[in-house]
């Protein structure tokens, strides 16, 4: 019977995690965001991430400055860790259609597809961090907010065989 209800509270929670915001809902919202806009330049970010329960397990700043070529992006991301730990990230964006993009870099796995409207932009990818000395494959849900043209919030939820596992906020400035 225990097992029962554990598989019956599994496969709701799994429901529930399958919904998630429509990003035609931000067609027509201003200002438009434009990646080879907004990441243009030097920008700054400060954040905070989240385990599965809410609890602030890390915060940080990066360093960010991207250079664009027609279509081409580089986005170089300089994290500092509270802790101390510094990570650098360098994004390949291409823009492949009016509203998507795609995304590379050395941790994700495959390609970052990406879907503006209005905006907005949702990215979707699978990115490998460490735990415990071991790569770990979370999958993301990767929501950015432009809020006016030097000013953009993201909110990222993390999941791993489909369950929640975590959350990520920051802050995106232009400098």
């Amino acid at each position: 019977m225990k097992f029962l209800k554990m598989l019956a509270a599994a496969s709701a929670l799994s429901l529930l995690v399958g919904c998630s915001a429509n990003i035609e809902d931000y067609q027509g919202e201003e200002p438009q965001l434009k990646l080879e806009e907004f990441f243009d330049g030097e920008l700054v970010a400060y954040g905070m991430v989240q385990d599965y329960s809410g609890k602030v397990i890390q915060r940080f700043r990066a360093d960010l400055k991207g250079t664009w070529d027609g279509n081409e992006g580089v986005l170089d991301e300089q994290f500092y860790y509270a802790d101390g730990s510094e990570q650098e990230r360098i994004w390949y964006i291409t823009k492949t259609g009016e509203n998507s993009y795609e995304g590379r870099a050395s941790d994700v796995e495959g390609v970052a597809e990406g879907t503006t409207a209005g905006n907005v932009l949702n990215w979707s990818y699978t990115l490998i961090i460490e735990r415990d000395g071991e790569p770990f494959s979370v999958k993301l849900d990767d929501w950015l907010y432009l809020v006016d043209e030097d000013n953009m919030i993201n909110r990222t939820q993390m999941y791993k065989f489909g369950l929640p596992v975590g959350e990520i906020t920051l802050y995106i400035g232009k400098k």
